[in-house]
């Protein structure tokens, strides 16, 4: 039995965590959970899930939050807050998914790395932000990273067939649903509001990810993630559209061989992979009825419709802190539009205005990649009209 701890356990990936490890008590022994909203749904979950998982500790982002969880706990769990307490959250435990959003879970990443635990990823902005610092976190610790995000979770599976990724690696191929706005005409597009962009065909997931989904910057994230993961050049990472996400990535190799994952859409399946790792668990989420299946599409992505893709592959040719200058405007501009001040098609529009002010510089410290994403914030609230809030 392994110990594990979940951080950003009430959100999506959270949530699904916990179904797969009540799927097999047995594997697993649960000892902290940890949430940084503090709204009373948040909480409230945050109990029941202690109450069914029974973990040490409980952590929570402030004073206010943990004296409100503090009498729904159970005997034995004590709650923990404070400004280092999520990234504190990471210790102690074999096992440390990183559910959290955004560029807030860079903590939780380097300090499960420098514990040397297995790191179940499922942040991605921490490592495309600052890719450069987790791999030097993994080397220094001696911890490891499993991704939880279904494509790389499918490309780390696949490439457990090679015996030398570096030589063996023509390309990966990352697929994409395309999102809600795949079809839609370009007049349509300039009047499509929030719910339509929450309104993910495939997937469910939080809005965020959702709204980057529908702009394809999620896979403009996730090249470079890739290249951070896996150590391909960004040319050989490619972006296909393949609507019924059943193929969740590809590798061909240089003899011509191409390896897919594939399954029907179920993030408990990339989780228990993850949490399991090198075993397999026998749950079988999103097994295939290949009577049904039908068809398998692919198409290259739209460049005049999915522009914040081509943003992000440039960003990633920068390299050194323009990820995360990318990253953070992104959250900015998802976050203006999600407020209802800005319209989807500005988006993209936000996050290359971001980007021209962007003066390239190295990642090589934590402080660089903090600065880098202030930066990235101020340009990109500027361009929405806000007020910038560092993450």
């Amino acid at each position: 039995m392994s110990t594990v701890s979940l951080v950003g356990s009430t959100g999506s990936i959270g949530r699904q965590a916990v179904d797969v490890i009540l799927g097999r008590p047995d594997a697993f022994e649960v000892v902290c959970l940890a949430a940084r909203g503090s709204a009373r749904g948040s909480l409230e979950l945050l109990a029941e899930q202690a109450r069914l998982l029974h973990p040490e500790r409980v952590v929570v982002g402030d004073a206010e939050a943990a004296r409100t969880l503090g009498g729904q706990l159970p005997p034995g769990t004590s709650v923990e807050y404070g400004p280092d307490a999520l990234s504190g959250a990471a210790l102690g435990a074999e096992v440390v998914l990183n559910g959290v959003v955004g560029f807030a879970g860079l903590p939780v990443t380097l300090a499960a790395l420098r514990n040397g635990a297995r790191l179940a990823l499922a942040n991605k902005e921490s490592l495309i932000a600052a890719g450069p610092v987790v791999n030097a976190a993994r080397r220094q610790g001696g911890g490891e990273i499993i991704p939880v995000d279904s494509e790389h979770a499918a490309v780390h599976q696949c490439l457990r067939s090679s015996l030398d990724p570096q030589r063996e690696v023509a390309r990966l191929v990352i697929t994409a649903s395309g999102g809600p706005f795949r079809t839609t005409d370009a007049e349509a597009l300039e009047r499509v509001g929030v719910d339509e962009a929450l309104a993910h065909p495939t997937w469910a997931m939080g809005p965020k990810i959702t709204v980057d989904s529908s702009t394809l910057m999620n896979k403009g994230l996730e090249v470079i993630e890739a290249h951070e993961l896996f150590g391909i050049d960004l040319d050989r990472i490619e972006v296909l559209v393949h609507p019924q996400s059943i193929v969740h990535s590809m590798v061909e190799f240089n003899d011509g061989a191409t390896l897919a994952q594939l399954s029907m859409p179920d993030m408990r399946l990339p989780i228990a992979y993850a949490l399991a790792y090198p075993q397999r668990w026998p749950l079988p989420f999103g097994r295939i009825d290949w009577t049904s299946v039908g068809r398998l599409d692919f198409e290259p992505p739209d460049p005049a419709r999915f522009r914040c893709l081509a943003l992000a592959y440039e960003a990633g040719r920068l390299g050194g802190c323009a990820p995360a200058w990318l990253s953070a405007a992104n959250e900015v501009a998802v976050a203006g539009f999600l407020d209802g001040r800005i319209r989807w098609v500005d988006i993209a529009g936000v996050v290359e205005s971001a980007m021209e002010t962007y003066r390239p510089r190295p990642a090589e410290t934590v402080d660089d990649v903090l600065d880098a994403d202030a930066g990235g914030r101020r340009s990109a609230a500027d361009a929405v009209g806000v007020r910038a809030e560092v993450a």
